[in-house]
């Protein structure tokens, strides 16, 4: 059978009924056996268009061609030529509606499995001890400092140092990674993962100072003043929960998803009291919202010994989740109520959750999105029993630091307004990602990173053309 012709290799992973009772990565990865198999059914296009559907413009012909030369740290290195957080990336990204939905094969229904090769070389490199560091430009002597230590932050941390900028990034939590640490859960991103992925940029010469209050601890004017920083790089991403508006939304046993996943993510909840970080562990649990950080928030709360439910205004087809992650949901026991949506938290005479009352809807015309508009449906309310909500309908932008920077412009929404690559109001003032965009995917905050670091090389040093590609060592 011709190599486009062949079934994608399947991904190895834990059993939904093991998984569902513990934190360990759900997908296991490929042997080097399966991705030389899945690397073999790559057309090697000539125009490959799968290159222009990622945001960071990863060469993915050539790393994937590597592969099924047996070179797999050479794969990798290929990859980090423009991206340098592969493993996270192979482990997150959206490929199914980025690179892979522009393979040629697609059409077949059987694009290449870039992501699950992607995260196959950037494992292989790391587990054999086999990174080496590319080689740097000669320091340029310009200083740059990068709040917050995202997927954005890390790009353009990663980018500039290869080109001889001293970079300094600034970190609120006590762990660098932004969304990457406290947003994701280890079974779907493990830690350890995004630690080896900052240590490297470390390595390269990248600063970290953590524990940083920006617009608290300090201002994005002393770090262009006082602390003579030539550039600033804003990549706070978006931390500030969204509430329903809903009564009984202050009972007790009511989380955002943003504490939640924090909690229970970057601080460990999940392994107390061996960490002394408590979290409510609910027998009954409502998670409401459609989204990745819903099905993150009701697979965590699933495996800490919940009966959990997925609370949906809309369709299965309208979900934003990616449908693997869905998949896995619904896999491991937890159970969607769609068209489904939530009108008011009750609670006991202690004020602690005890029930969830919603109401049916159907769907009507599109909206604004594009999705059509969910219509309540009438005399349709009742309770779910529970002891526990938590609320991802989304995030919005944290005021502390744009509310402490003038000059700063913001939309409606308190979103920084910068321009395609990243530039914003204030003079030597960049910002990418989330507080830019509004939640978006980790791969669409790199390509925000690279756009903005390119801008700085250009604007500090005049060198009117994109981030060259740095020097890989033979």
């Amino acid at each position: 059978m011709p190599p486009a012709k062949k079934e994608r290799v399947p991904m190895p992973e834990q059993e939904p009924a093991v998984r569902a009772k513990n934190f360990l990565e759900v997908p296991l990865g490929y042997t080097p056996e399966m991705a030389e198999e899945e690397a073999a059914r790559c057309l090697q296009c000539k125009v490959p268009k799968c290159v222009s559907g990622c945001p960071v413009n990863v060469n993915i012909p050539g790393f994937i061609k590597l592969i099924t030369e047996k070179k797999y740290d050479e794969s990798a290195r290929k990859i980090k030529v423009t991206n340098a957080l592969p493993a996270v990336c192979g482990r997150v990204c959206p490929q199914e509606t980025q690179c892979e939905e522009q393979c040629v094969l697609k059409k077949a229904g059987r694009p290449i499995a870039i992501g699950r090769l992607e995260r196959f070389a950037a494992d292989y490199e790391r587990n054999n001890n086999l990174i080496q560091l590319p080689q740097k430009a000669p320091s340029n002597g310009k200083r740059v400092a990068v709040v917050g230590s995202g997927p954005s932050g890390l790009t353009v941390a990663g980018d500039l140092v290869l080109l001889g900028y001293d970079v300094t990034i600034f970190e609120a939590f006590h762990k660098p990674g932004g969304v990457l640490m406290y947003g994701i859960p280890e079974f779907r991103l493990p830690k350890e993962i995004v630690e080896k992925e900052v240590d490297y940029l470390v390595k390269l010469g990248v600063h970290l100072k953590l524990n940083e209050i920006a617009g608290k601890t300090v201002s994005v004017d002393e770090l262009l003043g006082e602390k003579k920083f030539d550039a600033v790089f804003i990549g706070v991403g978006a931390g500030l929960p969204k509430f329903l508006g809903i009564p009984g939304e202050n009972f007790g046993g009511m989380y955002s998803a943003n504490e939640y996943l924090t909690r229970s993510n970057l601080m460990k909840a999940y392994r107390f009291p061996e960490y002394d970080t408590p979290i409510v562990k609910g027998k009954k649990v409502c998670v409401i919202g459609g989204g990745n950080v819903a099905m993150d928030a009701a697979r965590t709360a699933l495996r800490l010994g919940g009966e959990v439910f997925i609370v949906y205004r809309r369709g299965r087809d309208e979900m934003p989740a990616r449908a693997e992650e869905i998949h896995h949901a619904e896999q491991e026991g937890v159970r969607m109520m769609l068209l489904t949506n939530p009108i008011e938290v009750m609670g006991n005479e202690n004020n602690m959750v005890n029930g969830l009352k919603c109401s049916k809807m159907e769907l009507g015309e599109p909206d604004e999105s594009g999705r059509r508009k969910p219509v309540a449906v009438p005399n349709s309310d009742f309770i779910i029993e529970c002891d526990l909500v938590i609320n991802a309908i989304g995030a919005g932008a944290n005021p502390l630091l744009t509310t402490t920077t003038k000059g700063l412009e913001l939309n409606k929404w308190g979103y920084i307004v910068a321009d395609e690559w990243g530039k914003t109001k204030k003079e030597g003032v960049w910002a990418g990602g989330d507080i830019v965009t509004g939640m978006a995917t980790v791969i669409e905050a790199m390509g925000a990173g690279k756009k903005a670091a390119s801008d700085i090389h250009e604007k500090l040093m005049g060198v009117k053309k994109p981030i060259p590609q740095p020097v890989e060592k033979k």
